[in-house]
């Protein structure tokens, strides 16, 4: 927890500024001398990261927006003419379509990490719902963003994704036709995305300072999970978790460098490079990776309204997370059984990613004689690899808090930091 504050005013300024507007001793209070577990290793950089990446996405977009125009016979070449006749605009365009990726990637590292240590469980239960949150927002914001360009990728995915919610009973088709702005995908629809894609980013940071007051109040979690216990088993967030999150950042911008000079197109699509063509469908229609597994789960259901409510049911289920694990124990460190589940988990949700970025039809293996066998596709295989990933959160989460017999947890932190912790 954050305690009680350290500043101390050094002159008659900062002293009047504090008196009337603490904002100095809030900075410094949040950043200098803030307690943090001195067990932290480097996942926990990744915080830090992705306020990093926040930023960058904020700025250069709000440069992009000056330049771009959201209608249809012009959003494509408005595009082109940022990457050929705009200062610097290649750059700004390859950051900012590179760094909706590098930001997908840093919270995944973040959330599965939470995961792993438990990061989720009491007190910490709004913290994690503020990050799910955030990660709702990320979602909404990088599909609007995928559309702007106006490629082929983007007209057919805006296409596909905007027709899903017309299988909602009731309401579905009014809410398909207001994200159009009419009875098809138009001018008012690019109008609407560019709209809500400049606004998504800075309702994310709203979440963001809450999810960060959460975090100040609660304290952090650890690698053990076990809670501080005083001073001894804390250090100032400045300079020792600051200098790991400069390091953390650093080696996290090399990648971001290669694929913004070395391969910009690599983790988007090739389609999208050609303007959009309402009359010549992509033979494969996919999002952005990092949508891919719940794509996959939505796949996976033969019926329109079921893949709808599965797909949207596979991010329900992170919120009431905390509520489903029955385990007292946080850390995966100490949780045997726990953590084989939670590496097959995690090779579950890449393996979701694979089959949504595949056709459907894709026959992986066939089961059977040659004459009367089935194929096995990649359908069978999302459907098997859905029901996993709803059976690890729903029946496993419950089920292994009651089984389990976890290992015993050290004294304290500094007594795991130290070797002194008895087993």
């Amino acid at each position: 927890m954050s305690g009680h504050s350290t500043y101390k005013p050094s002159n008659g300024f900062t002293k009047w500024i504090d008196s009337r507007l603490p904002i100095v001793r809030l900075v410094h209070d949040a950043g200098v001398s803030y307690p943090t577990p001195k067990n932290l290793n480097y996942w926990w950089t990744f915080g830090g990261i992705l306020t990093l990446c926040l930023g960058i996405q904020i700025i250069t977009g709000i440069v992009l927006a000056m330049h771009y125009i959201p209608q249809t016979d012009l959003a494509f070449a408005s595009v082109e003419h940022i990457m050929r006749d705009v200062n610097y605009g290649w750059l700004l365009r390859y950051v900012h379509a590179n760094g909706a990726s590098m930001f997908f990637i840093a919270v995944y590292v973040h959330m599965f990490r939470g995961l792993y240590y438990g990061s989720y469980k009491a007190p910490r239960e709004i913290l994690w719902i503020l990050g799910v949150l955030i990660y709702v927002l990320m979602m909404a914001s990088a599909f609007f963003g995928y559309v702007l360009p106006w490629g082929q990728m983007s007209f057919w995915g805006a296409t596909v994704i905007t027709n899903l919610f017309s299988a909602i009973p009731v309401v579905g088709q009014s809410i398909s036709t207001w994200l159009w702005g009419g009875y098809a995908i138009g001018d008012p629809t690019l109008n609407r995305f560019f709209s809500l894609h400049y606004l998504f980013p800075f309702l994310i940071v709203g979440v963001v300072v809450l999810h960060i007051w959460a975090l100040h109040v609660t304290g952090q979690n650890n690698p053990t999970g076990v809670e501080p216990k005083g001073d001894k088993d804390t250090v100032p967030f400045t300079p020792y978790a600051t200098a790991k999150d400069a390091l953390g950042m650093s080696l996290f911008l090399i990648l971001f460098a290669y694929f913004v000079f070395f391969n910009p197109l690599g983790l988007g699509d090739v389609a999208n490079s050609e303007i959009a063509n309402p009359l010549k469908t992509p033979p494969h229609i996919v999002p952005e990776w990092y949508l891919l597994p719940f794509y996959a789960i939505l796949r996976a259901v033969p019926d329109k309204l079921g893949g709808v409510l599965l797909m949207f049911s596979a991010i329900a289920v992170l919120f009431v997370l905390p509520w489903l694990d029955t385990s007292k124990v946080r850390s995966a460190r100490f949780r045997p059984i726990y953590k084989q589940f939670f590496w097959l988990h995690l090779i579950v949700c890449i393996g979701l990613g694979w089959c949504g970025a595949q056709t459907p039809d894709l026959v992986i293996t066939h089961v059977g004689s040659a004459e009367s066998g089935i194929n096995f596709t990649v359908t069978h295989l999302a459907r098997i690899l859905s029901f996993y990933y709803f059976f690890h959160f729903i029946i496993l989460f419950p089920l292994l808090g009651l089984i389990e017999k976890p290992k015993p947890l050290p004294e304290s932190i500094s007594a795991s930091v130290l070797g002194t912790a008895k087993s």
